[in-house]
């Protein structure tokens, strides 16, 4: 009978009456379970080229990102982060990642920027065996532009 009152405490109770009585060593942590590995063999980068730094960001077809990096978390600081150079490896280090979690093999490739790094970025892409779709260019255009300064007085 004293065998079947200790099987019928399962853990969950255990774990509530040892933080009742204040000894959270014994306490069980919860059962985590693995999450199941997605595969997306399509998918797009965007580069995102500025003077300053590059970003390159791994997502799906619908635009969920999978991965992302720039210049400056792959360790370049300064001005250093705008050059062609810290670029390639930061497109590096985010292809890398896609192909490994997600087994990314094809890409479509949006360039948006005027940075030293948009060439550099796609030319690695090309490098990383990821075979690449296409090549677009979304850069913004200003319809307009900034208002003109005020005309000068003589």
């Amino acid at each position: 009978m004293a065998e079947e009152d200790v099987k019928a405490l399962d853990e969950t109770e255990i774990a509530q009456a040892a933080v009742a009585e204040g000894d959270e060593q014994v306490a069980a942590a919860p059962v985590k379970r693995k999450k199941a590995k997605r595969n997306v063999p399509t998918g797009q980068i965007h580069v995102l080229s500025t003077f300053n730094n590059t970003i390159i960001t791994v997502t799906d077809e619908k635009g969920n990102a999978l991965a992302t990096a720039s210049a400056g978390g792959s360790g370049f600081r300064g001005s250093k982060k705008g050059t062609a150079y810290a670029a390639q490896v930061a497109a590096e280090k985010a292809i890398n990642t896609a192909k490994q979690n997600y087994g990314l093999t094809k890409a479509e490739v949006f360039v948006k920027g005027v940075g030293l790094g948009r060439d550099a970025a796609v030319r690695t892409l090309a490098n990383q065996k990821v075979s690449i779709e296409s090549i677009k260019d979304v850069t913004g255009v200003p319809h307009g532009g900034v208002r003109p300064r005020k005309a000068k007085r003589n």
